[in-house]
């Protein structure tokens, strides 16, 4: 069964005026100051900055786990049906890998769930416990955990990272599959200018904290044109656009 509930088809806009994180020695720290973020519909968006600069904090306040800040988010934002994949994959380890598919959905149903391991290559596994899994195999778990909701918005965080390149360069080639197949709004949290390059649509650079948006640039590769020499000109071409916020 599709969950048909669709989200308006327009940009979701969010504004951060000010995000404070209390210090070790009690002191209030401004995370984030004066950032804005704009998702377009089927677009697949980058965040890339300093380390430490808050991106991941950026991500939980658009995913709603984070309300403490001054700003706005678009209303339809709040309303999404979203999805959200994180550094760690994050299964329940006494949970086959059916059953943390299937915690996702809001309501049984089988059918979808091995239609989503199917498309994620891992027909056969549905019985498997997270232990008898490799770190690859995992994060192909919670891919197809986050498409088989069938999201509005998608929220990555840095999801193949700890991943040798071989391993990480396939899972990015499946998640523009994925992805292509139901285009939808995605936000990816990346410390990799090359992974942003290689995936994403637009790229928005944050300056060091108090993080703000220093730029925005669009990826003006083809789909079918990222092989690995255009995407380092590219990542080279903007390192240099946006010194400091991104190593090519």
């Amino acid at each position: 069964m599709r969950m048909e509930r669709s989200l308006p088809t327009r940009d979701l806009t969010a504004r951060i005026d000010r995000k404070e994180h209390i210090g070790a020695d009690g002191d209030r720290l401004v995370v984030l100051d004066g950032l804005e973020l704009r998702l377009a519909p089927g677009t697949f968006t980058c965040l890339i900055g300093p380390s430490g600069c808050g991106k991941t904090t950026t991500l939980r306040i658009l995913m709603g786990l984070d309300d403490e800040f001054d700003g706005e988010l678009d209303p339809a934002l709040r309303e999404a049906r979203i999805a959200t994949v994180f550094q760690e994959p994050r299964l329940l380890p006494w949970r086959t890998v059916a059953q943390n598919v299937l915690l996702a959905l809001p309501r049984p149903d089988l059918p979808r769930v091995e239609a989503a391991l199917a498309s994620v290559g891992l027909e056969g596994m549905a019985d498997r416990y997270p232990a008898q899994l490799s770190l690859g195999q995992a994060r192909r778990v919670a891919l197809a955990r986050a498409f088989a909701t069938e999201p509005e918005v998608l929220f990555l965080d840095e999801p193949f990272v700890s991943l040798d390149e071989a391993s990480a360069g396939r899972l990015r080639d499946l998640l523009i599959a994925l992805w292509q197949r139901r285009p939808m709004k995605v936000l990816m949290v990346t410390h990799n200018l090359r992974e942003a390059v290689r995936l994403a649509d637009r790229i928005v650079f944050l300056t060091e904290r108090p993080a703000r948006v220093a730029g925005v640039a669009e990826v003006e590769l083809p789909r079918d044109g990222r092989d690995p020499e255009a995407v380092s000109r590219f990542a080279a071409e903007l390192a240099r656009r946006f010194p400091g916020l991104a190593v090519a």
